[in-house]
C-alpha cells in the first residue's frame, strides 16, 4: 500500500480529480418496494464484494455477491427485492489485501455499527410523522444544550426507569419530580423556563460507548463511526438497527409538539479513529496529511477530515442535508467548525436556505481548532479571525464574552468582570453590542478586525458542556464567598450576558447551579456525576426563577433580539468607570412601534455587582 503522502500527491493529481469524483446523490442503500441498490465510492479498489448477514452483529455471511465496478470510483449491486433489515458490510481488494468494512454511508447498523443495515426508511416512521412540523420560531431563540443520558438518568427526574436515559424518555413530556404530580421536571420544566431549541449533543453512532454494554457506561460521544445512524446506546434495543432511528424520530416528534426546535450537535472535523470506514474504503482520501507525511491532528483526536476535498464536502454536505430532511432537524452545532472550511460551511448554508427558507434553520459552530491543520488547495478555515468571509446566519461561539463575563474557561483562576476582575469594561460594552465594531473601536479588538457582520453570528453564552460549569467556576475563583455570595454573581452573569445581542446559548442546568464538583472536563467521568439533578432544579428555585424572568424580559426587548446587521447601532450612551458599565438600547420595533422605546442598563458597581434595568 502507499503512504499517507503517497495517496495524497495521487488525490491532488489533475487525473484523479477529472475521473474520480462522482456526482449524483445515490451513494449508499436505497431500499423500496421495487427493490434495493448498494452503491459504494471506493475509487482505488480492485474488488469489491458485498457481504450480507442475517444479524447486525456475530454469525457468517449467508451470500457473498461481487459488486459492479462503474464510472467515477463507485461500485454497484441491484436487486429486485426489499432487503429492509437485513446486515451489511464488503470485502474490499487493495492489491493483495483484503479489507473488511461497513459502509459509511449507511442510514442504519447493528450493534455498535460494526456492520451495516439495509432500511426501508418509511418502515421507521413513527405514527403521524409525515404530520410532523417545528414550532414557529418565534421572536428569540434560547438554546439549550442537553445530552440524551444526562437529561433523564437520575430518579429525580420522575421518568419510567426502562426510559432513563434513552430517546424514549423524550416520549414522556409530563414528568415531575419523583413523580410527585407537583413539581415539573424535563420538557413541563424547560418549557416553564423559556427555552425554544434544544441543542442534543452527539447523538449519531459513535465509538466510545459500548452499545451491548452497561447501561452506566458514559461518553460525550464526540467519537463518529457511522455519521448518518443515530447512536444505539440511547435506543432499547441497540441490536436491531430500525428501533434507534424509530425511536429517535419519536424524540425529535415530542419535542417539536411540545414546542421546542431541535439542533443536532455535529462532529465531522475528525472521527473516532483513523481505522474508520472512511479509510478502509478510500485509504487516506477523507484526512489531512501534512507535505512531510505528518498526519493533520488539529482536532487533538488523532486525525482531521478533510473538509475541502471534493468527495469530502459532498458527503458532509449532503450528511446535513439527510439529517433535516429525514429527521426533521432544525439546526446544527459543528464541533471543532475551525477545523472546517470556509467555502463548505457557506455551500451548507446556502444548500438549507434553498431548501428551508433564509435562516431558518440555525447553522453555528466552535471557531476553533486545537491545532494547526494541513489544508490544501488555499483553503480557508473557518475560524474566528475569517468570521468576516462566512454568511451573517453562520454563527460562532463567542469566547471573548464568556471570559469577560466570568473569566477564562482554560485558565480556570483566572476571574472576569463579575467576579472582581479588572479592566473588563470595554469587553462588556462590545459583548452587548455582540462585538459589531462601533467607529471608535474600528480595528483595536480582534472581533472588530476581523468583521463581525451583524449579531447573527455570534453565540453568546458563559457556559456549555466544556470546561467547568458556572458554578464551579464562580467557586474556583471566590473561594472566600458564601453559597448566597455566589447565587448573587451567578444572577449577575446570567443578567449581564441575556442582555447582550446575540443568539442566547446556556448549559442545561446552569440555570439552578449544576455542579461537576469541578470537574473540568467530564466528558468520560460516571454519569451519576454528568447527569441532571432535577431536585436541585427545586432546591435552587430562585436562580431558575430569575433565569426565567430573564428570558422572558429579552423576548419583549427587540433592541436586544436584533439580529440584523445594523443592530449594534441601538446600543449607545455607553459609559464606564472601574467595576461599572452602563449603556441605552433603542428598543423600537422595525415597525416603529415601542413598548418601551428605551433600555437603561447599568452593571457593576464598586463591590456591589448589581445588575439594574430601567425601562423608559
Amino acid at each position: 500500500m502507499k503512504t499517507a503522502l503517497e495517496w495524497k500527491k495521487y488525490y491532488s493529481s489533475p487525473e484523479f480529480r477529472e475521473h474520480y469524483i462522482y456526482d449524483n446523490d445515490d451513494l449508499g442503500v436505497s431500499c423500496t418496494d421495487s427493490g434495493t441498490s448498494f452503491k459504494l465510492w471506493s475509487p482505488s479498489a480492485d474488488s469489491v464484494t458485498l457481504n450480507l448477514y442475517h444479524e447486525g452483529d456475530g454469525g457468517a455471511a449467508y451470500a457473498h455477491i461481487p459488486m459492479k465496478k462503474e464510472d467515477q470510483g463507485v461500485w454497484s449491486r441491484l436487486f429486485d427485492e426489499n432487503l429492509h433489515g437485513v446486515y451489511y458490510d464488503y470485502s474490499l481488494m487493495f492489491g493483495e489485501e483484503n479489507v473488511r468494512s461497513a459502509d459509511p454511508y449507511a442510514y442504519a447498523c447493528g450493534v455498535n455499527g460494526r456492520r451495516s443495515m439495509a432500511v426501508d426508511l418509511k418502515m421507521t416512521d413513527p405514527e403521524g410523522w409525515e404530520n410532523d412540523r417545528a414550532p414557529e420560531k418565534g421572536t428569540e431563540q434560547i438554546i439549550y444544550e442537553l445530552h440524551v443520558k444526562e437529561f433523564s438518568w437520575d430518579p429525580s427526574g420522575g421518568f419510567p426507569e426502562q426510559y432513563r436515559g434513552k430517546y424514549k424518555a423524550f416520549t414522556c413530556p409530563d414528568t415531575t419530580l419523583y413523580g410527585d404530580g407537583i413539581h415539573p421536571t424535563g420538557m413541563r420544566y424547560m418549557k416553564d423556563l423559556g427555552i425554544t431549541h434544544v441543542q442534543i449533543m452527539p447523538a449519531y453512532d459513535y465509538g466510545s460507548v459500548n452499545e451491548a454494554g452497561k447501561d452506566t457506561e458514559f461518553n460525550w460521544g464526540y467519537d463518529p463511526v457511522n455519521y448518518n445512524v443515530p447512536e444505539g446506546s440511547y435506543s432499547t434495543d441497540p441490536a436491531h438497527g430500525e428501533v434507534r432511528i424509530r425511536e429517535m424520530k419519536e424524540m425529535i416528534q415530542v419535542l417539536h409538539s411540545q414546542g421546542f426546535r431541535v439542533i443536532m450537535d455535529v462532529v465531522y472535523n475528525h472521527t473516532y479513529s483513523l481505522d474508520s470506514w472512511f479509510q478502509r474504503t478510500a485509504p487516506w482520501y477523507f484526512y489531512r496529511v501534512f507535505d512531510d507525511g505528518r498526519i493533520s491532528n488539529g482536532s487533538a483526536c488523532g486525525n482531521d477530515v478533510a473538509s475541502e476535498r471534493e468527495m469530502c464536502a459532498k458527503y458532509i454536505l449532503e450528511s446535513v442535508l439527510y439529517w433535516t430532511e429525514e429527521y426533521h432537524i432544525d439546526g446544527f452545532r459543528f464541533d471543532l467548525m475551525g477545523l472546517m472550511d470556509v467555502d463548505l460551511m457557506n455551500r451548507i448554508r446556502k444548500a438549507l436556505d434553498e431548501r428551508y427558507g433564509r435562516g431558518e434553520k440555525l447553522l453555528f459552530g466552535e471557531p476553533w481548532a486545537a491545532a494547526e491543520t494541513a489544508m490544501e488547495r488555499g483553503a480557508i478555515p473557518a475560524l474566528k479571525k475569517n468570521i468576516a468571509l462566512l454568511d451573517e446566519n453562520i454563527g460562532m461561539f463567542c469566547d471573548d464574552t464568556r471570559d469577560a463575563v466570568k473569566g477564562s474557561a482554560l485558565k480556570i483562576k483566572r476571574p472576569g468582570f463579575i467576579n472582581g476582575a479588572a479592566g473588563k469594561e470595554m469587553d462588556i460594552v462590545r459583548s452587548a453590542r455582540a462585538w459589531c465594531a462601533s467607529e471608535e473601536d474600528s480595528g483595536r479588538d480582534e472581533e472588530a478586525a476581523a468583521g463581525v457582520r451583524a449579531p447573527s453570528q455570534i453565540i453568546t453564552y458563559v457556559s456549555a458542556h466544556d470546561n467547568q460549569t458556572l458554578w464551579d467556576k464562580l467557586a474556583e475563583t471566590m473561594p472566600e464567598a458564601d453559597a448566597a455570595e455566589r447565587m448573587r454573581l451567578n444572577r449577575m452573569a446570567a443578567a449581564l450576558y441575556m442582555t447582550c445581542q446575540g443568539t442566547l446559548f446556556l448549559l442545561s442546568g446552569e440555570e439552578f447551579a449544576r455542579t461537576k464538583n469541578g470537574l473540568e472536563d467530564s466528558f468520560n467521568a460516571p454519569i451519576a456525576l454528568n447527569r441532571l439533578d432535577w431536585k436541585q432544579a427545586w432546591e435552587n428555585r430562585s436562580l431558575v426563577e430569575c433565569y426565567k424572568g430573564l428570558i422572558a424580559l429579552r423576548t419583549m426587548l427587540p433592541g436586544l433580539c436584533d439580529k440584523s446587521a445594523r443592530a449594534s447601532e441601538r446600543i449607545c450612551n455607553e459609559l464606564t468607570a472601574d467595576g461599572l458599565v452602563s449603556f441605552e438600547v433603542d428598543n423600537r420595533s422595525a415597525d416603529g412601534s415601542e413598548r418601551w422605546s428605551r433600555l437603561r442598563t447599568r452593571r457593576g458597581g464598586e463591590r456591589q455587582y448589581e445588575q439594574k434595568v430601567d425601562l423608559r
